[in-house]
């Protein structure tokens, strides 16, 4: 059923640069959901789990994000999804990663059109995340309106560009009424608090993004394929251009190796990531509500990881670096859209 504050809105009614349908100034409506916007860094309830501020937002997140990719798309029951959001939510995960990509074709189900679900009637709950992946402007702006659509509200908390590749797109993400510009607008605009972008590849190519000083938050692959001097070193040469700008830093990607070193426990890969200075949290998939209990476990219980062991589990993630036979370390991979 679609949204009445969505549906009271006209979104496309302005225009910047040639041919560039953008929200107009009579965007938003004077409406409660939209007052929910307004919402304070302490206004969300963690219900006492550890948290840090993201960066110049000033919001205050749980350090563990639940991510609404790849195996959240994998419940076959929208009863079970639906279950397990309510009960990460209530349970103090309030930070929601999704985007418009997110889908698994075989089951016919959307990632933002299950959260709609609990959106519609828990939104001022809910830090709530999503991404953009056109490079296209108005095909982007199409992304945006389905995906305020499918989520059943009239804004979010963050947009994000989503996984920014090479230099070659930077510029592109960067052309007069591009992609980048897009984000400013409507931020300015308020159908975005935040803007943001996300990185799986080139640390130069995330790096110059930060750089802008436009964006408010960072999403950062940890541990994915590195077939690029220049990949190998996101952390060095991307966290540290974020941080100078005052932004938010998230990881993902944090257990990708349990595929392909099996003695490797993935809630070490989980302590190991939280235990890393720079970032304010993680973002993690969660396919059932067990996955989402064991989660909750360690971040309750979590301290930091001495240095002889941040070391060991650095030199065992090694081989993982060099592995170039999983999907996502091909250069043809996209973030979303799976079977």
């Amino acid at each position: 059923m679609e949204n009445s504050n969505y549906s009271r809105r006209n979104f496309i009614k302005g225009s910047i640069g040639t041919g560039l349908l953008v929200a107009g100034s009579g965007l938003l409506p004077s409406c409660s959901i939209f007052r929910m916007s307004s919402k304070s860094g302490s206004d969300y309830d963690a219900k006492g789990l550890p948290t840090a501020i993201l960066g110049k937002t000033g919001v205050r997140i749980p350090r563990i994000a639940i991510g609404l990719g790849s195996r959240f798309c994998t419940i076959k029951s929208n009863e079970e999804a639906y279950q397990l959001l309510n009960f990460a939510l209530d349970n103090g995960l309030y930070y929601w990663d999704t985007a418009w990509a997110y889908e698994n074709t075989s089951l016919g189900i959307t990632s933002e059109e299950r959260l709609g679900e609990v959106v519609k009637t828990r939104r001022n709950e809910i830090f709530l995340s999503s991404k953009v992946a056109s490079r296209n402007p108005d095909e982007a702006m199409r992304q945006i309106e389905s995906s305020l659509k499918r989520l059943k509200t009239d804004h979010l908390d963050m947009l994000k560009i989503h996984d920014v590749q090479t230099e070659a797109d930077v510029a592109k993400l960067s052309e007069k009424a591009g992609l980048i510009e897009i984000l400013m607008k409507l931020k300015e605009q308020g159908i975005t608090r935040f803007i943001g972008f996300s990185g799986h590849t080139e640390a130069l190519a995330m790096k110059m993004m930060a750089e802008k000083g436009v964006f408010d938050s960072m999403l950062m692959a940890m541990n994915h394929w590195n077939m690029a001097t220049n990949q190998e070193k996101r952390q060095e040469l991307a966290i540290p251009a974020a941080k100078a700008q005052g932004m938010g830093v998230m990881l993902m990607k944090v257990i990708r190796p349990r595929e392909t070193i099996k003695e490797l426990d993935p809630r070490d890969l989980v302590r190991y990531a939280l235990s890393l200075k720079e970032p304010n949290g993680i973002v993690l998939g969660m396919d059932s509500q067990e996955v989402v209990k064991s989660n909750l476990e360690i971040l309750k219980n979590f301290k930091p990881m001495d240095e002889a062991k941040m070391k060991q589990m650095a030199m065992q993630l090694t081989p993982f670096h060099k592995h170039e036979n999983l999907p996502w370390m091909n250069p043809d991979y996209c973030d979303g859209h799976w079977a």
